[in-house]
């Protein structure tokens, strides 16, 4: 489903590593200030997709996904002789995988850098502020839309303190369904 919606944006699949999948625009071919537009309107594509998408063996499971954007500069290059790879190198892919990780589910977490950008195409990106959590840290922000973007958008979870952005909760699974997946979990950790 991301790769079908990929193909409709001028981004560019750098890899996928277990459930991240990493995307960028801009490179290998520049686009200017575009890139932010571009990866964040895949973005909210992706959001509106994940809503409705249901795992075939549990559907009553949501796939709770978190996006972080950046913006900045990178290294690529082509790494690799046996296997060669085209690869992103930096502060800035560092600083992207940060914002997902520090996310929330159903939520597209952006960087002052992609903020600024994002205001400056004057296209309407519908933005929120993320006061940051540590003092002494800056903010942070939400991508919550854009003008003429009328798909609708999964609600995001309320977290209680303390509570995960991570994985899911015992709760979500059916009761049916809990003593397999407790099973497995203790086989993991052994």
């Amino acid at each position: 489903m991301f790769d079908a919606i990929i193909a409709t944006h001028d981004v560019y699949k750098v890899e996928t590593i277990g459930d991240a999948y990493m995307v960028a625009s801009g490179v290998p071919n520049r686009n200017g200030n575009r890139h932010a537009a571009e990866v964040s309107n895949m973005s909210l594509d992706i959001l509106h997709s994940i809503g409705a998408f249901k795992i075939k063996h549990m559907p009553e499971i949501k796939v709770k996904i978190r996006i972080g954007l950046h913006s900045g500069p990178v290294v690529a290059g082509v790494v690799g002789l046996t296997m060669p790879r085209y690869c992103l190198f930096g502060d800035t892919v560092t600083t992207a995988s940060h914002m997902e990780a520090s996310g929330l589910p159903y939520r597209i977490h952006i960087s002052l850098s992609t903020v600024k950008v994002l205001t400056s195409l004057k296209v309407g990106y519908h933005i929120d502020t993320r006061k940051a959590q540590v003092k002494g840290a800056e903010d942070t922000y939400w991508l919550m839309g854009r003008d003429g973007f009328n798909k609708p958008l999964p609600i995001p979870p309320d977290l209680a303190g303390g509570a995960s952005n991570h994985g899911i909760s015992l709760d979500e699974i059916p009761v049916e369904r809990r003593q397999k997946f407790l099973d497995r979990q203790s086989k993991i950790k052994k």
